[in-house]
């Protein structure tokens, strides 16, 4: 084993440059241009225990600068600190290598919990097929279809009325909107203190170049635009250097999808939001050519009330996250830690499937425990740029233009509040997407959800990330399986899971019938959902949470939720799995509360089936694991109150002699 003296030696060793050097240190980190050459960028999180974690009296640039020298001077690697993520987590950059190259030399490093790279994600913009593209008048002529109850041919409505029939939201249920910032000066999004639903929010975007607005991470989420030139594209060595998104205008994405979370409503003016009278708080994490997902994941914890290095504290916590964002890719180790941090701070978050037409889920929205949220057409059916699979939670409306010409309008686009400007924004400039300027894809299926999930909460404030999931399923209406048709009378099939060509690329799948293996548990029923959230919510409680065998366990639904003014008037308890090691109730099951015995070690699984005084009843499950019992310790030799056995008085006896001898050895020396 190595000295601890030794190790200490070491880590200061490490550090000792770093508190020396600082300055020159920190304007090497800064040494970061618009002109520099494509780099390795990683997310990189310490191990709790990591020695380079020690504190330092520092700042919190300096600290991370300190730790990206350590790594760096252990490693070899010429490391530069970038910005705070979460708690002992930071961006670091490389040259020479790509960032798959860094993250795995990273990842090897006994005191590195992961480091995964530090992708560039894209608002789920409008396909660029020419029908999304069509001209001439205005409209759309349906207005806003997908906030209705379903009629005719439209299936896909989210029935929204009846859920304002129950609550328009409340002011103390705050919806995130993680994109690319909004324009406070529409009409329909104007600030809490000027008379509308929106919070100050927060820029979260560190990058000069995609933030486009000449500063950093600062407290004004305003969306400067997002425009991306050719020339930019074409600049060897400049920082948007082969932008996938291409040459497009400024989207003014955020600005559409909070719109319709929170747009003023019932005010004379423009169009209705989901919503109606929730805040939202916008955080800026998408600029030019998208954004990273450090800088994503940052705007995640801020919004939901954890703490952000550097960054100061969010007063207005989320109880909703609504990301029309994402990229390719499985949900890397960096989301999942920052969606279950979320989830465990009380947020729920709602993600866009993506819009890469029937291809596999896009992240974050495959990460566990985001409602994921494909597209559906005005007809019900998968609309053509959706991806789908087993991930999504539920489908609602993304917009479609179908059945028309050449110059004619967009027939069911989704409608929204924008700026006209192609570049940078349009002062006071109230406008709306319409039909020859048309809103269509998954970016706008999320907010139709985040909104109904604010409305959920309105009604019942008490309900926890996962009921809120579960409810949502429980209230979806159902696929149709018919009445469908293709442009080219082809016929409309049954939707599969995501597939792939030889050559293990992606194939394309349009439109086709959703399946709950593909688009989730069916259509978003606003309505349904407000009107479930406010039925009783069961709950189990188990005491001792961590029993042992021969321990009675008592399980009690006390916890339940219900709403304000009612109450459970009854309780049904059943024994869904015995596990082997329980055989049945040893009290009532049918009180508030009940017991039972477990005989051996190993896990059984209890159900309990609340129900009020309306009838609504609510069930729910729950596993306990049973360890076997601990072990005595053996009996004392002496067999009395902490006594000496006779073993351990023989071998005091020999040390006291052995004691007495060396005594006298010396004393003979001397």
């Amino acid at each position: 084993m190595r000295h601890p003296l030794l190790t200490l030696a070491a880590v200061c060793a490490l550090l000792a440059p770093l508190t020396l050097h600082a300055p020159q240190v920190l304007a090497a980190a800064a040494e970061v241009t618009a002109n520099s050459a494509p780099q390795a960028r990683v997310i990189v999180k310490f191990k709790a225990d990591s020695p380079m974690l020690r504190k330092q009296a520092f700042s919190v640039t300096e600290q991370h600068t300190s730790q990206a020298q350590s790594l760096g001077l252990r490693t070899g690697l010429a490391l530069r600190a970038g910005a705070g993520v979460a708690e002992r987590t930071q961006v670091m950059f490389a040259s020479g290598m790509t960032s798959q190259q860094l993250a795995a030399r990273l990842a090897q490093e006994s005191d590195i919990e992961y480091a995964v790279p530090d992708q560039r994600r894209h608002r789920f913009a409008a396909p660029s097929d020419p029908l999304y593209q069509a001209a001439g008048g205005n409209g759309p002529a349906v207005g806003q279809w997908y906030l209705r109850a379903p009629s005719g041919e439209v299936k896909s409505s989210i029935n929204v009325e009846a859920a304002w029939s129950i609550t328009t939201g409340s002011p103390s249920v705050v919806v995130a909107v993680l994109d690319t910032g909004v324009r406070f000066d529409h009409a329909d999004l104007l600030r809490v203190g000027a008379g509308g639903n929106f919070l100050s929010g927060y820029d979260m975007i560190g990058d000069l170049n995609v933030a486009n607005d000449g500063s950093g991470r600062d407290a004004d989420p305003s969306d400067p635009g997002d425009w991306v030139t050719q020339a930019e594209i074409d600049q060897v060595g400049g920082p948007f250097q082969g932008c996938p998104s291409g040459a497009e205008a400024s989207s003014w994405h955020g600005t559409q999808t909070a719109g319709l979370i929170g747009a003023l409503t019932d005010n004379g003016l423009g169009m209705a939001s989901v919503g109606r009278t929730v805040r939202v708080l916008p955080v800026r994490v998408l600029g030019k050519c998208g954004g990273f997902d450090s800088d994503i994941i940052a705007g995640m914890r801020w919004a939901s009330g954890l703490s952000v290095a550097g960054v100061p504290a969010n007063t207005t916590p989320a109880r909703v996250l609504n990301l029309s964002l994402g990229g390719a890719g499985a949900c890397s180790a960096a989301y999942r830690d920052a969606v279950a941090a979320v989830i465990e701070a009380g947020a729920v978050i709602v993600a866009s499937a993506g819009n890469s037409a029937g291809h596999g889920v896009a992240s974050p929205a495959n990460c566990p425990g985001v409602i994921a949220v494909a597209g559906l057409r005005h007809v019900g059916t998968k609309v053509g740029f959706s991806d789908l699979g087993s991930e999504i939670t539920l489908s609602a409306p993304g917009g479609n233009c179908i059945n028309i010409g050449q110059g004619q309008p967009c027939l069911y686009p989704i409608l929204t509040t924008t700026n006209s400007g192609s570049t940078v924004p349009f002062a006071a400039d109230s406008v709306y997407t319409d039909s020859i300027n048309p809103s269509v894809g998954t970016s706008f299926s999320a907010p139709l959800v985040a909104g109904t999930v604010a409305l959920m909460l309105s009604a019942q404030p008490g309900l926890r990330p996962a009921e809120v999931l579960a409810l949502l399923k429980q209230a979806a209406r159902p696929f149709p399986t018919s009445g469908a048709t293709n442009d080219d009378a082809k016929p409309v099939l049954q939707c599969t899971p995501p597939q792939f060509d030889r050559n293990n690329q992606p194939v394309d799948q349009l439109q086709c019938y959703c399946t709950t293996a593909t688009c989730g548990a069916g259509m978003l029923d606003a309505g349904a959902a407000v009107l479930a959230a406010l039925g009783a919510q069961a709950r189990i409680a188990a005491s001792p949470a961590s029993p042992v065998v021969g321990q009675a366990v008592t399980l009690t639904a006390a916890p339940s939720l219900v709403s304000a003014g009612h109450s459970i008037v009854g309780y049904a308890w059943t024994l869904t799995d015995g596990g082997g090691i329980v055989t049945g109730f040893s009290a009532a099951t049918n009180a508030v509360a009940t017991a039972l015995m477990p005989t051996a070690a190993g896990r059984f699984t209890v159900s309990v089936s609340v129900t009020d005084e309306r009838g609504s009843v609510s069930s729910t499950s729950l596993a306990v694991d049973v360890a076997a019992a601990p072990v005595a310790p053996p009996a004392s030799d002496s067999g009395g109150g902490g006594a000496l056995g006779g073993v351990w008085l023989a071998l005091l006896g020999m040390a006291v002699i052995l004691v007495r001898r060396s005594g006298a050895s010396l004393n003979r020396r001397a």
